[in-house]
């Protein structure tokens, strides 16, 4: 044999061991358990728990604006408005956005103090389908309040897989 036919050989043999290597990796992949990456009714309460630390939550205080159905969930108006007068003793520490069906289950969490003046967030977010929002929002005094809205997502965002 020559040299030059002993390199065609091992270059041969090279690409048969990777694409054997190849074949099984692929393999493998398609092997694993799928996940859907959705949040779940578990999932928000846990997200819930690690805010609030096991503090009761409290419906008031707490008003969430967003429109009851949309069409596209790609850009949700949003917009959480808490009462309080935003004085040094007594104001909104946090707002916090959950949900319980987008791929994690907090969208948004936004940190205040006195100084903010009134306490008002408004932003878009994306939708993975027709669920629940809630907002929270983490008083000075320790307690937290709340509010929900469902919605109902037509076209859903938040997706990997389109089909």
């Amino acid at each position: 044999m020559t040299a030059e036919h002993y390199d065609r050989r091992a270059t041969r043999r090279g690409f048969l061991i990777g694409a054997a290597q190849l074949a099984g990796g692929v393999g493998l992949v398609l092997a694993l358990p799928v996940n859907d990456g959705r949040a779940t009714p578990d999932t928000l309460q846990a997200a819930i728990r690690k805010i609030t630390s096991e503090a009761p939550l409290q419906k008031g205080k707490v008003k969430l604006e967003l429109p009851a159905m949309v069409e596209n969930g790609n850009a949700v108006s949003i917009e959480v408005a808490v009462e309080s007068p935003m004085t040094a003793a007594d104001h909104v520490k946090a707002i916090h956005i959950l949900n319980e069906k987008n791929p994690l289950p907090n969208v948004l969490s936004v940190q205040l103090g006195p100084r903010a003046g009134k306490a008002t967030v408004a932003t878009r977010i994306r939708l993975a389908t027709t669920q629940q929002i809630m907002a929270v929002a983490e008083m000075s005094d320790g307690s937290f309040w709340f509010d929900t809205a469902d919605i109902f997502v037509a076209l859903a965002a938040c997706q990997e897989d389109p089909g």
